[in-house]
This record gives structure tokens, sequence and C-alpha cells, in this order.
């Protein structure tokens, strides 16, 4: 096949429209996720990635300092699910980045599974995740949650819905 005649990659970034309004979503208007601390540092496609400062509302664990599992279940469930919008907004670039953010509207939770691997014990956490497999219907994901330097402390996988 010729350079002509081949299909244009996804972009690597999104409009700032778009991504903005993710954040939004995110960080503001789903207010667990403002409970949390959660910040959106990065949008793409494939992969989004997040911040989560420790604070005292966060602790599970007095004596240790250590994160709240119920923290660490809703964050990466917060990062799967944005996972699974930043993919369906890959898919659609031709739409408007307004419509896409209306995609949003439709997205749920059917399965969470978190292994915690280590405590969570630290000044920040990073996050990621990624859509492993985004259907029709149901998108497959797979997170983590790091320590700052790196570590890693929890993993999760989850299924949502996204019709």
């Amino acid at each position: 096949m010729s350079k002509t005649n081949a299909h244009p990659p996804h972009p690597v970034e999104f409009e700032p429209e778009f991504a903005d309004g993710l954040r939004d979503i995110f960080e503001d208007k789903i207010v667990f996720n403002r409970v949390l601390g959660l910040q959106v540092l990065g949008i793409k496609p494939d992969r989004v990635t997040g911040r989560i400062t420790m604070k005292p509302e966060l602790i599970g664990h007095f004596l240790h300092n250590r994160v709240h599992g119920g923290v660490v279940s809703a964050a990466l469930d917060a990062m799967g699910g944005l996972a699974c919008v930043a993919a369906i907004g890959g898919r659609h670039m031709d739409e408007p980045p307004q419509q896409r953010l209306q995609r949003f509207s439709k997205l749920g939770t059917i399965d969470l599974r978190i292994d915690y691997l280590r405590p969570c014990v630290g000044t920040h956490f990073d996050l990621t995740a990624e859509v492993l497999r985004l259907g029709s219907r149901v998108a497959n994901t797979r997170m983590e949650f790091r320590a700052a330097d790196g570590k890693l402390l929890c993993t999760g996988a989850g299924a949502y819905i996204v019709s």
C-alpha cells in the first residue's frame, strides 16, 4: 500500500477543548473525585494518567498512614472510566469535541477488580489506565496505582458499559 492510500494514525493529542472538558468532568463535576483530590495529568486515546496527593482524609489505617482501600478502588475505577471515554473519543475524531464529551453520559461500571499488592503509603500516588478492548457495548480496562517512586502498589481491571 502506498503512503497516499494509508489511513492516517490516531492523533497523539486531543484538542484542548476535549481534553479540558474531560478534566472538568473527572476533576470537578464528579464530586467524589474532587474529595479524593484526583488530578488528571494526561489524556490520550490509548492511555490516561492521574495523581492523588496524600491528605489526612484519605487515611485508612491511622497507625501507618496508609491510604484507605476504598480510595484506591474509587480512584482506579475513575481512571478506568476516563480511559474508556478517551478511547471512545479517539474512535470518533470525526465528531466535534462537545459531541464526544456527551458520550460520557452512557458510561457505567459493570465489574471492578482491585488487587492490593503493597501498603499504600507516600506523599502522592500516580495512576494509569488503558483500554484493553473497546467494543460497541462494553470496554475492558487495566489500571495501576503506583507510589511516588514508581513502585507498583495496586492493580485493577474493570469492565464498563459504553453504550
